[in-house]
């Protein structure tokens, strides 16, 4: 057993890189990640278009079961994410933003769930994009809001010795924490099930486990992932 799963976790995250030669600028791909994040967001924009039919009827008709559904749901994600920001029209106006980040993450964590497919999220390199897009954000707000004269003296603020923390902290540190902590969990999640597959192969109960912690895994991971965000950028932006 210990040398199957010893085979199991030697490959376990090896990935196969695609090199693009455009002059001397040389470009390097995981097509597999690159097919994943397609197909993620061919899901959203899917479900988006399917769920907008719902909404294609007379304002004072009776709202149909999807538009109810929707209704709940939406409210539950306006409460727990523009309901974070301490501004509530800072909130409405963030609230496409997090929510679509929150659903490509989720989308992309059940994908593990599905056999032969894996989640984009286990690639670092898109948990770091996500973390960077967060971080580009928080700081483009934050210039609108406090002024790029405001701005720029939080960096040197009690001293101008804090300047090298402050950009470590600032642009170095937290997305990358933002970032490895998905990354981590996900590529986690793959070697729990590695672990219990090799044990118990070829039973039914790696399969019923892949699927119930994928799922709660996968949706956590995105809603911690979303509400880190919006912290960072609310922090950014009241600071």
């Amino acid at each position: 057993m210990f040398e199957q799963l010893g085979k199991l976790l030697e490959h376990l995250g090896e990935r196969e890189i695609a090199t693009w030669n455009l002059g001397s600028l040389k470009i390097q791909v995981d097509p597999k990640t690159l097919v994943m994040s397609w197909l993620v967001m061919a899901i959203v924009i899917g479900l988006a278009l399917f769920l907008r039919r719902a909404f294609r009827q007379p304002i004072e008709d009776k709202p149909n079961r999807i538009q109810a559904l929707l209704d709940v749901i939406m409210g539950l994600f306006e409460s727990q994410f523009a309901g974070s920001f301490s501004s509530s029209s800072f909130g409405a106006r963030m609230f496409p933003f997090i929510s679509t980040l929150f659903l490509y993450v989720l989308v992309s964590n059940w994908l593990s769930v599905l056999p032969g497919l894996e989640a984009p999220t286990a690639d670092p390199n898109v948990t770091l994009g996500l973390a960077l897009l967060v971080l580009v954000m928080s700081h483009v707000y934050s210039i609108r809001a406090k002024g790029l004269r405001r701005y720029a003296k939080e960096f040197i603020e009690p001293s101008p010795i804090m300047l090298p923390i402050t950009i470590m902290s600032e642009v170095v540190a937290r997305p990358l924490s933002h970032a490895f902590r998905l990354f981590g969990n996900m590529f986690a999640e793959m070697v729990l099930v590695t672990v219990v597959m090799a044990k118990l192969a070829p039973l039914v109960m790696p399969m019923a486990l892949r699927g119930i912690f994928g799922l709660g895994n996968g949706f956590i991971q995105a809603f911690v992932f979303s509400m880190l965000a919006v912290a960072y950028i609310n922090l950014a932006v009241e600071h």
